[in-house]
């Protein structure tokens, strides 16, 4: 009988424990680790934000879908890995040995690169917390309090996520005075998207009176002020932060190899390059010589070679390789039912590029939430 470890439960391991479940190994025993039993599935996060969705609409039960591919499901956090005694230690003070093990955990936004952003902003992840922060934000401004929200990152995250913030308020607190702000720190918003991508939002900010503060890269906050290296500023009473992705501490910290980031270092089979049987995937991994984006997409394209080369690894078969795709379509949603969809020069837009998405998203959750289970 062999150990297979999954840590985390991002959109690459949902997918290895959907294929044990659909046939299983007799001979491998499957654990997955997990802080949190539901895990948020990215694409519908700005729906939920937006309040299009619940959280059970958005969230794969870990727990049911551990029972489903017959896994043992822990509900604990990995806070190291001695790779060379094949060993997980748990935060509990727990250890857990393993034959085969990956890592799929995700990133979070680099609030430590912003002095002062721990304690006077929110990041978008871990999401519920963030919702809790907004619904508090919410509840101020029904007793008729001004309110400032600046958001920290014009990628399309940031952007998606404001607007469905804006939609959200204007909702729940529709008498409110509440004004927003996104923070850029390039000269426009979107970059890597086509022009007619980035002058479709442009115009949707102008519309909803969005301030746009170009060229400001934030180096701290402090209190209500949002303050960049060049000395502009920007007053905000909820400040969020959106910006890139930023590792986990503990992969660096056991030695693993990392990139300069922090990001594990892979093959193109999602091995390491430490150990051949410890694998990543997801935002927390990196291929040095192929670099991809941070997108929920390329986790989703990584799920069934993982899946199969896990099973190989423990098996003495040959392994698969991933190739990441050169373009990936984007399907930006603007806080109401509606999205741009965005892939190299082209650029759709309306009602219908929502629904499309929509679509998508239900068809996704289905196959993890919509398992049999004993």
């Amino acid at each position: 009988m062999k150990r297979l470890v999954l840590i985390g439960g991002g959109h690459s391991h949902v997918e290895v424990l959907r294929a044990f479940g659909r046939r299983a190994d007799p001979n491998i025993e499957l654990i997955l680790v997990s802080p949190d039993r539901y895990t948020p599935y990215s694409g519908m996060l700005p729906g939920w934000i937006a309040g299009h969705y619940a959280f059970a609409d958005c969230h794969i039960d870990l727990d049911r879908l551990a029972r489903f591919a017959g896994a043992r499901f822990m509900l604990s956090r990995v806070v190291g890995v001695t790779y060379g005694k094949r060993e997980l230690r748990l935060d509990d003070g727990g250890v857990i040995g393993y034959d085969a093990c990956s890592i799929d955990i995700g990133s979070t936004p680099p609030v430590n690169a912003i002095e002062g952003a721990r304690t006077h902003a929110v990041p978008v992840k871990p999401v519920g917390a963030f919702i809790d922060a907004l619904e508090a934000t919410a509840t101020e401004a029904r007793k008729g309090r001004s309110i400032r929200i600046a958001l920290i990152g014009a990628g399309a995250a940031g952007v998606e996520v404001l607007l469905a913030v804006q939609y959200r308020l204007q909702h729940a607190a529709p008498a409110a005075n509440i004004s927003y702000s996104l923070v850029s720190a390039s000269t426009s918003i979107l970059p890597g998207h086509p022009q007619r991508t980035r002058e479709i939002f442009l115009r949707m900010l102008r519309e909803r009176h969005i301030a746009l503060a170009n060229d400001c890269m934030v180096r701290s906050i402090d209190g209500h002020i949002i303050r960049a290296a060049d000395g502009k500023v920007v007053e905000a009473d909820f400040c969020i932060v959106a910006t890139g992705a930023a590792a986990a501490s503990w992969p660096t910290a056991s030695g693993i190899a990392t990139d300069p980031q922090g990001f594990i270092k892979i093959h193109e089979t999602l091995q390491t390059e430490s150990d051949p049987v410890l694998f990543a995937a997801g935002d927390i991994a990196s291929i040095p010589k192929r670099p991809y984006p941070k997108s929920g997409v390329y986790a989703v394209r990584q799920g069934p070679i993982l899946a199969a080369n896990l099973c190989n690894i423990l098996t003495n078969q040959p392994l698969a390789r991933y190739s990441p795709q050169r373009e990936a379509l984007a399907l930006i949603s603007t806080g109401n039912r509606y999205a741009v969809a965005s892939r190299g020069p082209l650029t759709l837009a309306g009602r219908w590029v929502w629904a499309w998405k929509d679509h998508i998203d239900w068809r996704f959750m289905n196959k993890y939430n919509r398992v049999p289970v004993p």
